[in-house]
């Protein structure tokens, strides 16, 4: 029966979740996720309901579902089968896509609280240690997997990171176990079953202790991170100027300490972290810019922009709307145009309301002002970037302009606005954050 198992390796420790809360496995019916069900359903089997993500990419798709609910039946836990589509041109490839579309799937079927449970283990981690490596990651992608994380609505738990492959297979054999045998887990075409198949015995030939020492590699790596973290939090304490960063600031830190703030800024914003290329171009291109310039930089699913000394963060912007104009007759809430957020009411203006965008050269006089001044000075004044200006919504009445957003209300506005609307917000997302401002 070979070797006996090390059964101390795999008695789980049960994260600490709240009353009511699931345990949801990601059930491909593998080896790997064979064991950790099989565990589960010996330990907590009142909470652990099985997922199967069928991605449908190979012809037995359908008979390895059926497998996993037969296997799920004789646990006795509750099994659901999703299918999901893998977009072929996803920038990720093909293991990327399957991996964004797998995670997206399961991570809708969780409530708040609930635990996603994957069966990751110490082969896994050294995999991913080496793969990262050999693409020239940070010392954060170093630090690998870890066994408990954020994952919303909930947690994502990798219970068996501890546990080589090896003790996994010999556990499946005593219990008598039947799992699945993808072939594209030992597919050459892809990355890492590459690496599992040819470089890492490779490896191991030649340094027995390889797998043990990208483990510590990772653990290594998690440390530094900790204390990397650590400098950049103290770091941002003092550059941060609310959802911004002063560039003052930027500019007086060692390079290496920017980007190291640069990247935990952007992380604690749920942005993709910059490639060292575009951290070098945030510095020459976006900070040492000219004061009265515009400089912004793009990258996946985020931009920087720079106004005066504030850098922001934001989602990609859509080009500003070009001149437009709505009438808000219905409903408390009125969508503007793409990019420029919406307007709140307490209640449907009464009379009819005008909304449109700024013209050039328009004067405004805002309560408490000795006369109308350039719309453009007012903004300057008051600080607000060249592009929310021109997405900033303004509220004509039959006596004109009597709302300009982020700059202030006429005196008459000021005095009808509870009996014409009640409490009135724009809420935008255009310096980084949602931006309620009440008008």
């Amino acid at each position: 029966m070979g070797a006996a198992i090390d059964l101390g390796l795999l008695d789980l420790q049960l994260p600490a979740l709240a009353p009511g809360t699931k345990i949801l496995v990601a059930f491909s019916g593998g080896l790997d996720s064979s064991v950790l069900l099989h565990r589960l359903a010996m330990q907590a089997p009142n909470r652990v309901h099985a997922i199967h993500i069928h991605h449908g990419l190979q012809a037995a798709a359908d008979a390895w579902a059926t497998q996993c609910a037969e296997a799920c039946a004789k646990l006795q836990i509750p099994f659901s089968r999703v299918h999901v589509q893998v977009d072929s041109d996803h920038a990720a490839g093909p293991e990327g896509a399957a991996r964004q579309a797998r995670y997206d799937a399961l991570r809708s079927l969780m409530s708040a609280g609930d635990c996603l449970a994957t069966a990751h283990h110490r082969d896994d981690q050294a995999e991913t240690v080496l793969l990262r490596l050999l693409r020239g990651t940070g010392v954060q992608g170093l630090g690998g997997m870890r066994a408990l994380s954020e994952f919303t609505p909930g947690w994502l738990w990798r219970p068996l990171l501890e546990v080589p492959r090896a003790e996994l297979r010999r556990y499946a054999e005593v219990q008598g176990l039947h799992w699945i045998d993808d072939p594209h887990n030992v597919d050459p075409r892809y990355a890492r079953s590459w690496l599992r198949a040819e470089v890492l015995p490779l490896l191991q030939r030649h340094f027995p202790q390889a797998q043990g020492s990208l483990v510590r590699v990772a653990q290594l790596a998690e440390e530094a991170s900790g204390l990397l973290d650590e400098l950049a939090a103290q770091d941002s304490a003092v550059a941060a100027r609310g959802d911004a960063l002063s560039v003052a600031s930027l500019l007086q830190m060692s390079t290496p300490r920017r980007h190291n703030l640069l990247r935990f800024w952007l992380r604690e914003h749920a942005y993709e972290v910059p490639s060292a290329n575009e951290l070098a171009r945030i510095g020459t291109e976006v900070l040492a810019a000219a004061p009265d310039t515009e400089p912004r930089l793009a990258w996946a699913g985020c931009e920087l922009r720079r106004y005066r000394d504030l850098l922001f963060a934001m989602a990609p912007l859509p080009p500003p709307p070009p001149s437009w104009l709505l009438t808000w007759t219905e409903g408390c809430q009125l969508q503007l145009p793409d990019g420029c957020g919406w307007l709140e009411a307490a209640r449907v203006p009464a009379p009819a309301l005008t909304v449109r965008a700024p013209r050039a050269g328009e004067a405004f006089r805002p309560a408490g002002g000795a006369h109308a001044r350039a719309l453009k000075n007012l903004f300057q004044e008051a600080g607000v970037p060249p592009w929310v200006r021109v997405r900033t919504p303004v509220i004509e009445t039959d006596d004109g302009v009597a709302v300009v957003a982020g700059i202030g209300c006429t005196q008459r506005w000021q005095a009808q606005r509870q009996s014409v609307i009640g409490a009135l917000h724009w809420r935008h997302s255009l310096c980084g954050a949602a931006s309620p401002l009440a008008l």
